[in-house]
């Protein structure tokens, strides 16, 4: 079954409280489903200690070329296994349809990851419609969203042109539709820091969605800054992903982020930044406030896994970087907010007349005045003291929430 919505909330040691007030006109609902996550050992009970609502099957041995063997013969038994577990965790499955097996390439050579001919154009529309409809029948109301690629952009994953991908797209969605009707089409992903790669592909590739009648429920992109970046790099990458959907002309859809991390090496000569801390708390709680600021509805955290070098945040059981996460996941979901970009960004947090304030500097710091019935702020890190509204305190990098102790 299409599992419920729900916001599994973390008891917090403490609570929002003030003047019931109604939530602005233009505060979104944030629910479980905007914390989302890859965890790549899904199929084998991996289940990460931090609340999630959504579950990328990416990196996680499931892709179309390990699923699909040859024309004939599918090994079903590790997406079964991915989707049954994620599904009795209760979070939203969002699959990625590609990459191409080797059996099925056009040209056999275009691609190594995860297999030989993943980036190459199927040889047939055939063949792709045939695997489309496979795994649409096979799972359907158990899987709530498809991907139709990932990283189109980059020529390691896709080597076709815009527009052979918008055709694959749309062929993907009417399949979709006509077996579950409810699930969620998701554009394929493209990266934005490797600004080359998403200039010649993404307008194209809108192009090539809007001549045939946009046919996604989402728009996704992901927003990895290179390895000196920050949340703020991130911050203008949405900007940038926002302004070519707008010329575009394209129609209003979600944005979600379907991959994001920091401190990874690239392009060219950027080193490998490694994040921890309170540094890594607080550009995890930006990323997913940042979110709500600037338009984007979802990001899949990449990865809940063993530590590798290849990431600058690894975030696990007990690390900074889950504290922000669980934090920030707590402050917002099942709240009605509204945010506000200054000098100290603000977002305003409604939970059935009881509202809390998280502030924190995109860059810098400054002023930001305690609110009238707040006794405590608390650090994405974790770190409570006392407040008195109406006084006046510096915000710097690291979001902090303003409410009343229980």
């Amino acid at each position: 079954m299409r599992r419920a919505v729900t916001a599994a909330l973390v008891s917090l040691a403490v609570l929002a409280g003030s003047a019931a007030i109604a939530p602005p006109a233009s505060a979104v609902v944030i629910d479980d489903t905007s914390f989302g996550m890859h965890v790549p050992n899904v199929s084998t009970g991996g289940d990460p200690d931090v609340n999630y609502g959504a579950i990328r099957l990416w990196d996680s041995g499931v892709s179309w070329g390990l699923v699909q063997q040859t024309a004939k013969k599918y090994w079903w038994n590790g997406l079964d296994a991915s989707i049954a577990n994620s599904n009795k965790e209760g979070a939203s499955s969002l699959y990625v349809l590609g990459s191409t097996p080797k059996w099925a390439a056009k040209n056999p050579k275009q691609g190594t990851y995860p297999n030989k001919g993943a980036a190459s154009m199927p040889a047939s529309s055939k063949i792709w419609k045939d695997w489309v409809t496979s795994v649409v029948k096979r799972y359907h109301s158990s899987i709530d969203a498809y991907q139709i690629w990932n990283e189109a952009n980059l020529s390691t994953f896709w080597q076709g042109t815009p527009d052979e991908m918008a055709d694959l797209t749309k062929q993907a969605f009417t399949i979709i539709r006509k077996y579950d009707p409810t699930a969620k089409v998701v554009a394929a992903s493209s990266t934005a820091r490797l600004t080359s790669a998403f200039n010649k592909f993404f307008p194209a590739y809108l192009k090539g969605l809007k001549k045939r009648g946009w046919p996604v429920d989402v728009f996704a992109v992901h927003l990895y800054p290179a390895g000196t970046g920050t949340p703020a790099t991130r911050a203008g990458y949405i900007t940038t992903v926002q302004a070519a959907l707008a010329k575009a002309g394209a129609p209003a859809r979600p944005l979600w982020d379907t991959e994001i991390n920091y401190g990874l090496a690239g392009p060219g000569s950027v080193p490998h930044v490694s994040i921890v801390g309170d540094d890594a708390a607080a550009w995890v709680s930006q990323t997913y406030l940042d979110n709500v600021r600037l338009g984007v509805q979802r990001a899949y955290w990449y990865y809940w896994y063993a530590p590798t070098a290849l990431l600058g945040i690894n975030m696990l059981t007990g690390s900074a970087p889950a504290i922000g996460y669980q934090n920030t996941y707590n402050w917002l979901v099942g709240g009605d907010v509204n945010c506000s970009t200054a000098a100290v960004n603000i977002c305003s947090i409604n939970k059935a007349g009881v509202i809390s304030t998280v502030a924190w500097a995109t860059t810098g710091s400054g002023t930001f005045t305690v609110p009238d019935g707040a006794t405590v702020q608390t650090t994405a890190a974790g770190v409570t003291t006392p407040v008195v509204g109406g006084t006046q305190v510096t915000i710097g990098s690291m979001p902090t929430w303003f409410g009343a102790a229980s």
